[in-house]
């Protein structure tokens, strides 16, 4: 039997709930507000929150200073193509861990999570002399095999988790049926898979957007994509914060209206397999 939650608790939770995503978003907030601020205005002391003349001229200088369109094509060219090669790696490697278990399939799976908790300078040296040596240091196919092997470790471990939460009866009549595993695979795991999968697909995407570490050491120009272009709004002579909180929010924008459009897609991808 279900346990009764009073409205006082109901009430309670939703207050703290509410109260950590104000929380959550307020930085992000401030520096939106931030980017229609003067300099002078933003560097106020005390903060001014609301009460200042707002002005798009940060946003023009940002524009007339960089290429934003450059470096939004390199972030949506690695994102995109770092999800898309590491989901055709994952979605075998994921279904012969849930549906042809070994002694070792555990351990495996923590093996790759804990690739993910060596220091990322660890191994930069070595990989940076690599692309040097190969000639392929600002390029965008080097930098999105990387973000894939950053990522990949997550993306397995999801699809994992979903996949275990199909019945493998079915996959046995499929195979009972004729299918080979490919169409196995393409054409009866795949598409019931579909919401844990594209919950997979939104959250590296993200992971792979908001990377700063490697898109800043190993790119220049060409494979530069927009943390490069935020980062360089830093000079010797200080931090512009009006321009530099533009800058920003041209970055966040594109990723935050992902995000805003697909949450009902990732929350149930995220609960997929919750519910019997």
């Amino acid at each position: 039997m279900a346990r009764a939650v009073t409205t006082q608790r109901k009430i309670a939770f939703t207050a703290l709930a509410w109260i950590i995503g104000l929380a959550i978003f307020f930085p992000i907030l401030w520096t939106i507000l931030t980017s229609f601020k003067t300099e002078a205005t933003a560097i106020a002391d005390p903060p001014v929150f609301f009460n200042f003349d707002w002005t798009l001229e940060n946003y023009t200088v940002v524009q007339e200073r960089s290429d934003y369109m450059r470096y939004l094509w390199n972030s949506v060219v690695l994102a995109v193509g770092s999800t898309i090669f590491g989901i055709i790696i994952a979605v075998p490697a994921a279904w012969s861990m849930a549906f042809v278990p070994g002694k070792r399939t555990k351990d495996v799976l923590m093996w790759m999570l804990s690739t993910k908790m060596l220091p990322a300078v660890g191994v930069l040296y070595p990989i940076r002399l690599i692309l040097i040596e190969l000639g392929i240091l600002d390029s965008k196919g080097a930098l999105i095999f990387i973000l894939m092997m950053i990522n990949l470790p997550i993306i397995i471990w999801m699809l994992y988790t979903y996949f275990r939460e199909i019945p493998g009866e079915i996959l046995e009549a499929a195979r009972m049926d004729g299918a080979t595993l490919k169409d196995e695979i393409l054409y009866v795991l795949t598409p019931m898979a579909i919401p844990g999968i594209a919950s997979t697909v939104l959250l590296n995407i993200i992971l792979a957007w908001n990377e700063a570490f490697w898109t800043l050491t190993l790119t220049t120009v060409d494979a530069a994509p927009l943390t490069a272009f935020i980062a360089s709004y830093s000079s010797p002579e200080g931090l512009f914060y009006a321009k530099l909180s533009a800058a920003s929010t041209m970055a966040i924008a594109p990723i935050l209206i992902l995000g805003w459009f697909s949450q009902k897609q990732l929350v149930r991808g995220l609960t997929f397999g919750a519910v019997k």
